[in-house]
């Protein structure tokens, strides 16, 4: 071999070892150990496997047909977890399988409680695929936190389990309650936080894709300051189930959602940006945000903004959807001492049938706090476009209801027809409201 045959040998060579160097591992977790039976407590290998391909530059964790039992699953940057068809991930049902404490954000008020179901802080590149499902087996935390509600209303503030002095310790009360409105105390009284499902907090890039999501404890796709989010084609399905809403990007930026089937026990797709006074402090509005081509059906409203938007929601197009059965179709909500604004909002091709409230709905009155004069406590609703919807069998067509101290502004309908609607418009403090071509029953509503 002469010298330039051998150079080039030793460059092939060279190349050969650097892709090889640089492809991620795929780790198959059946044969890494994984029990496929859901019988045994998968966590401490999932999340040194993690640990593990992170130290590497990242990889793939995928999961074959069969039964995974776990508790949280804390992701890193580069990280994918893909499941196969026929792969489940089934969540324990102890809680203390989700200790110690973690920084997460309930209800737009951050604090420190139980670690959600997978959980994400600080990284990027991180995703979640496939056609197998994830099951938060919700029904432990669901039972729990009514044996909670109800034991406060009838015997007051109280400790019935470990975790509410738990969660004094971890966190600072006095700040809690003193940046949070009266209207949400009686929640804080609880001391016991159910954790959302999948919890990313200020990640980068990050995809969800294909799965399948049942019975979550809590909100089921919760991204918290996140910037470049991806969630298409899964489908939500937690059964009539307290405050088990599908997907809620809060603070987030460049938020991408499409080809969604939502099925939930709240709300299926909600818009925020925080709670109160530590939301507006914190000032991280959620925009940019895209959604188009889902279908909603059980649920409370199938699009929602709010209410907690205190650090504002501002550029968002919602377009191409069917809601069949839900609460509310489009709805706006807030009240006093929320602040923040909402605006730059663009609603377009809805089909909505069998909505058993309203089918759109601006309310700046959503808890019913006391008046108080203009301030940054108060919320504003401006520059709304809402054209191509039609809605058969509705009870309120359309309410708006803004606050005499802030009227919604900008609000613009057209081509909206509704049929078989048991009840009349609504208009309260509003201003600069156009409509075009809005018929209610064949009349047109000018």
């Amino acid at each position: 071999m002469n010298d330039m045959n051998k150079r080039t040998f030793l460059s092939l060579l060279l190349c050969v070892c650097c892709l090889s160097f640089l492809h991620a591992e795929r780790v198959d977790m059946q044969q890494a150990g994984a029990d496929v039976q859901g019988r045994k407590l998968n966590t401490a290998l999932i999340n040194s496997t993690i640990d593990r391909l992170n130290a590497h530059g990242g990889g793939t964790l995928f999961f074959p047909a069969g039964t995974y039992l776990t508790g949280s699953i804390h992701m890193k940057s580069n990280i994918t977890l893909e499941l196969e068809a026929g792969a489940t991930l089934k969540f324990s049902e102890n809680f203390d399988d989700f200790l110690p404490y973690v920084e997460v954000r309930h209800e737009g008020i951050m604090m420190k409680s139980f670690q959600p179901l997978i959980y994400a802080v600080d990284a990027e590149n991180i995703t979640i695929k496939g056609e197998g499902t994830l099951d938060g087996q919700g029904k432990a935390w669901w039972t729990e936190f009514f044996r909670v509600l109800v034991d406060l209303r009838d015997n007051g503030k109280r400790n019935i389990n470990k975790y509410q002095p738990m969660f004094e310790k971890e966190n600072d009360l006095k700040a809690l309650y003193a940046e949070t409105n009266e209207d949400w105390h009686g929640t804080l009284d609880r001391r016991f936080f159910r954790p959302p499902f999948i919890h990313p907090i200020r990640c980068k890039n990050v995809r969800i894709e294909g799965v399948k999501i049942i019975n979550s404890p809590f909100w089921t796709v919760n991204p918290e300051f996140c910037d470049n989010v991806t969630i298409k084609g899964i489908t939500i399905h937690n059964v009539p189930s307290p405050n088990t809403d599908g997907i809620n990007p809060e603070s987030c930026k460049n938020v991408h959602i499409s080809d969604c089937h939502i099925s939930v026990g709240d709300d299926c797709i909600t818009i925020k940006s925080g709670r109160d006074l530590q939301a507006r402090k914190l000032g991280v509005p959620c925009e940019n945000i895209t959604i188009t081509n889902c279908t909603m059906l059980s649920g409370h409203g199938g699009v929602v903004i709010g209410s907690e938007m205190s650090g504002g929601v501002k550029k968002v197009t919602i377009s191409n959807c069917v809601f069949d059965g839900t609460d509310r179709g489009i709805r706006l909500k807030s009240t006093r001492g929320r602040g923040g604004i909402v605006e730059d909002i663009r609603v377009s091709n809805i089909v909505m049938r069998n909505i058993k409230k309203e089918a759109i709905v601006l309310n700046l009155k959503y808890s019913k706090m006391p008046a108080e004069p203009k301030s940054d406590r108060t919320p504003e609703f401006r520059n709304i476009y809402v054209s191509g919807v039609t809605v058969r069998d509705v009870n309120t067509p359309i309410m708006v209801v803004g606050l005499p101290e802030a009227p919604i502004t900008g609000i613009v309908m057209r081509d909206v027809y509704i049929q078989n609607a048991k009840q009349r418009c609504v208009f309260e403090d509003c201003k600069d409201l156009v409509l075009d071509d809005v018929y209610v029953d064949g009349k047109e509503i000018k």
